[in-house]
């Protein structure tokens, strides 16, 4: 007798729990879209390894370069849109464009001579898919944190050296290709409700970009292998709007 209770009490408070998930009222606003604008900052990867060899018939050394080093803080601007499959949890899709400004940079020495470089800007497109949940702290302001996976489509980068003691300048043409790259980020954020289908939001993360195609044209020199590790994480951080509806 007391299993036969205990079952039918599990059956109705499981059927109560299906009930009330099946009556729950579906969001007012499922897609939305927003715009983000903010900075990237590297915190690892090389735009160029170290390496000894010759270039222009002299003896070459090549140090160590991170992006930190070349590029530094750049923009980033960003546009997603996405869909609530329930009141707290979001499908998530996001375009990316990024662009770094290049430094004048010192790549080492040539015979008797410094040897410097200067980078082209770097430019990226990306593509990212994701997930996003929500956690309310009040009526008008809900935490998130995501998770995505995607594609950044990196511009050709070019280098143009320069030895002024060993009268040498010239283009190391496709430094590295153009490349579709693999990404990986997360990031959280804090969203703020300032119109009924309208958010104010700030999120701060954390992107790793796989490495660059490198071009061979150095082969034969020993210098070959400077633009083999050039993978990058960076911290984006981007303040914007979103809009539901």
């Amino acid at each position: 007798m007391r299993k036969h209770l205990i079952r039918g009490l599990i059956a109705a408070a499981l059927l109560s729990a299906s009930s009330t998930a099946y009556a729950q009222p579906a969001p007012d606003h499922r897609w939305s879209v927003d715009f983000g604008i903010g900075w990237d900052r590297t915190i690892s990867g090389n735009i160029n390894s170290g390496a000894i060899g010759t270039l222009n018939g002299q003896a070459a050394v090549i140090l160590r370069n991170k992006y930190d080093d070349v590029y530094g803080t750049g923009l980033h601007v960003r546009f997603g849109a996405g869909y609530l499959l329930q009141e707290e949890s979001e499908l998530r899709v996001a375009f990316t464009i990024q662009s770094l400004d290049a430094d004048l940079t010192r790549m080492g020495d040539l015979g008797l001579s410094n040897l410097y470089g200067q980078y082209d800007d770097y430019q990226a497109f990306g593509l990212d898919f994701g997930y996003r949940r929500y956690l309310p702290f009040k009526h008008t302001i809900r935490g998130f944190g995501e998770g995505l996976i995607g594609v950044a489509v990196i511009d050709e980068t070019d280098v143009l050296l320069a030895a002024p003691s060993a009268n040498f300048i010239g283009t190391a043409t496709d430094f590295y290709d153009k490349t579709a790259a693999f990404t990986v980020s997360g990031n959280v954020g804090v969203a703020f409700a300032v119109r009924e289908n309208t958010d104010a939001f700030a999120q701060v993360g954390l992107r790793y970009t796989t490495g660059m195609s490198a071009v061979d044209n150095l082969n034969g020199t020993g210098l070959d292998t400077i633009n083999d590790h050039s993978a990058r994480c960076a911290v984006p951080f981007s303040i914007g709007v979103r809009l539901r509806f």
